[in-house]
């Protein structure tokens, strides 16, 4: 976590917090927000917890692994810091809130995921010695944000919230409800501002970007695009998770005109199985979808693709599977990442056949899994190889002191979640943007020379 220290002193003072961001991007975004609102109220931010006299832990509902990883994070910090206030935010909250304060009575407080911007409200209620359960009606607004979780030249911007997608796995809708768009003026507003403050890379980020305006009766994702494109400057637009049942032809047309958008598509077909989408709640077979990949290459020759599946629906036999193994194999994607099945309550799939599962589905749901993950390697590993001996524009993040190299990443890898770049170079330094010739694979990982100008 980068939040930059403005007490000098080492030992805590009034109205200083920490926060620990757990879970997905549009919660990093979400604890951004809250972090600048706080500042802005007079609050001071610290690196470290043992400064703070407020700790806010941002946490994430979303599958069983990540409530467990909230709650031990929550009960770490109270057992830790018995003297210090701590306050749970996010999707947890949003989901269970009462049931939270109910279940660790230590917290401070609980504060809900849709509206970031009004941490203040539970903080002056903290600071009063209630124990605050609030969980505020929806306000998108975003407070001006100068503290990044992440390298400051690459930041997410968040486009909308919820999802009107009824996934039957998923708890998204119930945890945030359906879509709710931000206005068009808002996003580009964040985003001018963003790049008048260095960043480079936007990443645009939402439940699923395709939605955006959908709430209002319109498809906006395109008119946000074209409007994006008609900023002056040089920087890279990153869309990260659009629906495969609303993708939206428009975007790659757009995206064939302006090469600062980049060609990288982040679709979750989660399954090819067509009995185990319906299953799911999707529109889409393993033929549209690789219709749809083939197209978006005919149009895009260097497009890049990251995508997710599941192994362990409830009622996937052996045919499924390798329904799901021939589909990884003929659309050739670049990044996959994987997981099982979540049984969540309240979602449609809890009540069906077998989602109670047994220790052996379990296991069977794991092998195949690891069984996708090492096809997968391969796959990545020979699509990685195609670069090799080509020169890219790379966006340089680190620096590796004490082998004075570099680290940076490329239009075919997205922050966090894929490979990286190892830079060997002169007169260069974290923000640059260089031009770079890919000359050696490490694993997942390439290794290049920065040219000279």
């Amino acid at each position: 976590m980068k939040q930059e220290n403005t007490n000098s002193s080492s030992s805590p003072t009034t109205n200083t917090f920490y926060v620990e961001n757990l879970g997905c991007s549009k919660n990093q975004v979400d604890a951004e927000n809250m972090i600048s609102t706080l500042v802005n109220a007079g609050w001071t931010s610290e690196e470290t917890p043992e400064n703070a006299e407020l700790i806010i832990v941002n946490t994430c509902g979303f599958i069983k692994p990540a409530k467990e990883e909230s709650i031990n994070t929550i009960l770490d910090f109270t057992s830790a810091y018995p003297g210090k206030k701590v306050l749970a935010a996010g999707c947890l909250s949003e989901r269970y809130n009462q049931q939270l304060m109910d279940m660790i009575p230590e917290l401070a407080g609980v504060f809900g995921s849709m509206a970031p911007s009004h941490i203040t409200d539970v903080v002056e209620a903290v600071q009063k010695g209630e124990k605050p359960v609030l969980i505020p009606e929806t306000d998108l607004s975003v407070t001006p944000r100068k503290k990044f979780f992440s390298y400051d030249r690459s930041v997410y911007v968040k486009i909308a919230e919820g999802c009107n997608n009824r996934c039957t796995f998923c708890a998204i809708p119930i945890i945030k409800g359906g879509l709710k768009s931000r206005p068009l003026d808002e996003i580009i507003a964040e985003i001018k501002q963003l790049i008048a403050d260095g960043a480079f890379e936007l990443n645009l980020i939402a439940q699923d970007l395709a939605g955006l305006g959908t709430d209002r009766g319109r498809k906006e994702l395109p008119e946000l695009l074209r409007a994006i494109s008609a900023i002056e400057g040089k920087f890279w637009i990153r869309l990260l998770y659009i629906h495969p049942d609303r993708f939206i032809d428009e975007v790659v047309e757009i995206m064939a005109e302006d090469k600062r958008f980049l060609p990288y598509f982040d679709i979750p077909f989660q399954h090819a199985s067509e009995r185990i989408l319906r299953k799911m709640g999707r529109r889409g077979t393993a033929r549209s979808h690789l219709e749809m990949i083939a197209s978006i290459r005919e149009k895009l020759p260097d497009a890049v693709f990251r995508s997710t599946f599941m192994t362990g629906f409830p009622g996937e036999n052996k045919q499924d599977f390798r329904d799901l193994l021939d589909f990884q194999r003929n659309a050739n994607l670049n990044w996959v990442g994987f997981f099982t099945y979540s049984r969540e309550e309240d979602t449609p799939a809890w009540n069906y056949r077998g989602a109670l599962g047994t220790k052996l589905a379990a296991k069977s749901a794991e092998k195949r899994k690891q069984e996708l993950e090492i096809r997968q390697s391969e796959i990545t590993e020979a699509l990685l190889d195609d670069f090799l001996g080509k020169t890219y524009e790379v966006l340089i993040e680190e620096k590796v002191e004490e082998e004075n190299l570099y680290i940076g990443r490329a239009y075919f890898q997205a922050p966090e979640v894929d490979g990286l770049i190892v830079l060997h170079g002169e007169n260069i330094r974290p923000g640059d943007v260089v031009q770079a010739k890919i000359f050696k694979r490490n694993g997942l990982d390439l290794e290049a020379v920065v040219l000279e100008d």
